[in-house]
């Protein structure tokens, strides 16, 4: 084709694990304390749908029969009531801190809010009111979008197959758990920064050996790598508040492949001895986020693994 591709570049971006389950679960579990109801399947389902109607009307009401101990229940909830649920889970203090990173991370590559000329809403989560209201605290009401919330996805990947490219990067580090001999306990290594543009034209390389004797094969265990964990201090200096993250050096992690079958990435014929170099492991980030490797045998000169895909990144 003679056409040009178009370019969109990610500037920022920031993100957790945080959505509408959760808010259905703290829904329930507000019941469960208030009207000791069950906290099932069912009940969660009905949380669901007042939680939607809550949407378009100020009060939402459901009626729940416990066929096990024969009792009925009437599930009532306002705005009020589900906002105060939120505050009370710090839903707004999480959106807080995302959207100040987010807005962090434009400054330093040049937007500032005042430059952003529209934000799109998209989900069933920015329904919520409350949720609609803690974003006009960022943006001027007429640059927020929230028309189509449901279609916005489904609209912006057809978009995409018309010849849009997107330039994006991970939000999260990336390592490889191994044993830490003078602490006695394991690790993490990075092997992938933060802000690492994909997909990558040079992959990462390692060179691992076998830890004990007669060893069988080699695992790797991968990880995201989140904050460090640590308390935080607040003082006054002065007139002024100062607020100090105390890190005490541990990193939250979420391992990818920490599961059977997942971990093995090479079977070693001949077994492989300890304080030898065995394999070399490349890594590297394709077009589409998924994280690939490549495993050569040292000793046999044998690839093992060839454009493998471990997990899909973030």
């Amino acid at each position: 084709s003679a056409q040009k591709t178009k370019l969109s570049r990610v500037l920022a971006k920031a993100g957790t694990n945080l959505g509408g389950s959760d808010i259905d679960d703290w829904i329930v579990d507000y019941f469960v304390q208030k009207q000791s109801l069950a906290k099932t399947s069912l009940t969660t389902r009905l949380a669901e749908r007042l939680k939607i109607k809550l949407s378009s009307q100020l009060t939402a009401e459901e009626v729940y029969f416990d066929e096990e101990n024969f009792e009925s229940y009437e599930l009532s909830l306002d705005r009020e009531q589900l906002t105060d649920i939120l505050q009370q889970q710090n839903f707004f203090h999480q959106l807080d801190d995302l959207m100040t990173g987010v807005l962090q991370q434009g400054r330093r590559n040049g937007v500032e809010v005042s430059d952003i000329d529209a934000v799109l809403l998209v989900g069933g989560t920015v329904q919520i009111p409350a949720v609609k209201d803690w974003v006009r605290q960022y943006f001027d009401s007429s640059k927020i979008k929230e028309d189509r919330p449901f279609e916005a996805i489904a609209l912006g990947a057809l978009q995409l197959a018309q010849g849009y490219q997107v330039k994006d990067f991970l939000y999260h580090s990336y390592g490889i758990r191994y044993w830490n001999r003078r602490k006695n306990a394991h690790a993490w290594h990075p092997i992938i920064n933060s802000g690492q543009p994909y997909p990558m034209e040079k992959p990462v390389e390692l060179v691992l050996g076998a830890s004990v004797d007669n060893q069988p094969s080699i695992e790797l265990i991968i990880g995201e790598l989140g904050t460090e964990r640590g308390a935080i201090e607040v003082y006054f200096d002065g007139d002024k508040l100062i607020t100090r993250s105390l890190s005490n050096g541990e990193t939250s992690v979420q391992p990818l492949n920490d599961r059977e079958g997942a971990r093995s990435i090479a079977k070693l014929d001949p077994l492989g001895f300890r304080g030898k170099d065995r394999i070399k492991v490349q890594f590297w980030i394709d077009d589409q986020c998924f994280l690939r490797i490549n495993v050569e045998d040292l000793l046999s000169q044998e690839l093992l693994l060839n454009n493998q895909i471990v997990t899909k990144l973030s």
